[in-house]
């Protein structure tokens, strides 16, 4: 029996193949689907309650009752850390498809047309680009008021400069192509070349892009959240249960540890999972 080669095989199967073939990339994306998966069915997966107190139970160390120790309150950890990470995904995805949506029009529309509109998008970006992604989220949901609903959406803006960017050198790189040029003679609209033409042609870029920049987002929003400025208790954020350790750092190091250990999982998982991508659909790299 002939090996199928990838000459034969389909472009779907290409990339699978290519993919497979990134051992961190399926790692990654391994230890990202069961934290989803323990995120989601949390509820079925610990016999506790989140946000029911029990005084009793307060700051007790991990033990086989409460593998991740409780709180102060004498809530479940592990449970919360649980439940916290339907938040913290929450807070990456949505920060992410805010941006991204504005950022790729903005980026589309600034290559596409050039001149005096390319002029005033690219110094707008170029304003906020000059403010730390970080400290223009602080500054949006300051003027929103702390909320978890506005801190997704100043963690999404933060992320548009970097969106507007990659899809304006994208776009201007590829407008001049023959297809491009063809489908304008054929009298299609500008937007309908942009969405139909060139959108399509450098999503793989836009998707590598997004996957990263979802670590940036859940970092941003469990910062955000440390300071205040988004979820409110009992909320199991990320974010919000490091900074509810403070106080009890030396009697209970466990209160700090493992939300912590949470946070570096899903960022390196969401990372090797970007770079995968990266290798997957970047053409010029060769077959090792």
């Amino acid at each position: 029996m002939k090996k199928q080669s990838f000459a034969n095989s389909s472009p779907t199967n290409f990339t699978l193949q290519r993919f497979k073939r990134k051992k961190g990339a399926v790692i990654g994306l391994t230890v990202l689907i069961l934290l989803i998966l323990s995120a989601l069915f949390s509820d079925i997966l610990t016999p506790y309650e989140f946000d029911k107190i029990n005084p009793i139970n307060a700051l007790r160390p991990p033990s086989l009752e409460h593998p991740m120790g409780t709180d102060a309150f004498g809530r479940d950890q592990l449970t919360r850390i649980m439940h916290g990470g339907r938040v913290s995904l929450q807070v990456g995805m949505i920060s992410v498809l805010i941006g991204g949506t504005f950022g790729i029009l903005m980026g589309a529309i600034a290559g596409f047309f050039g001149g005096w509109i390319d002029e005033i998008v690219s110094r707008f970006i170029d304003i906020m680009l000059a403010f730390p992604s970080i400290l223009l989220a602080l500054a949006v949901v300051s003027v929103l008021g702390p909320d978890l609903h506005n801190l997704m959406i100043a963690v999404g803006i933060s992320s548009i400069p970097a969106f507007a960017r990659l899809v304006r050198s994208a776009v201007l790189s590829i407008k001049e192509n023959d297809y491009v040029i063809a489908a304008k003679s054929l009298g299609l609209t500008r937007v309908r070349v942009v969405v139909v033409h060139i959108i399509p042609n450098i999503f793989a870029s836009i998707l590598v892009f997004a996957t990263l920049e979802v670590a940036t987002a859940i970092l941003a929003g469990a910062s955000l959240n440390f300071l205040g400025m988004g979820a409110k208790p009992p909320t199991p954020e990320w974010g919000l249960l490091l900074a509810e350790s403070r106080d009890f750092f030396r009697r209970a190091w466990w209160l700090a540890t493992f939300p912590g250990i949470a946070i570096m999982v899903t960022v390196i998982s969401i990372n090797l999972l970007g770079d995968g991508l990266r290798d997957t659909f970047d053409p010029w790299l060769k077959e090792k």
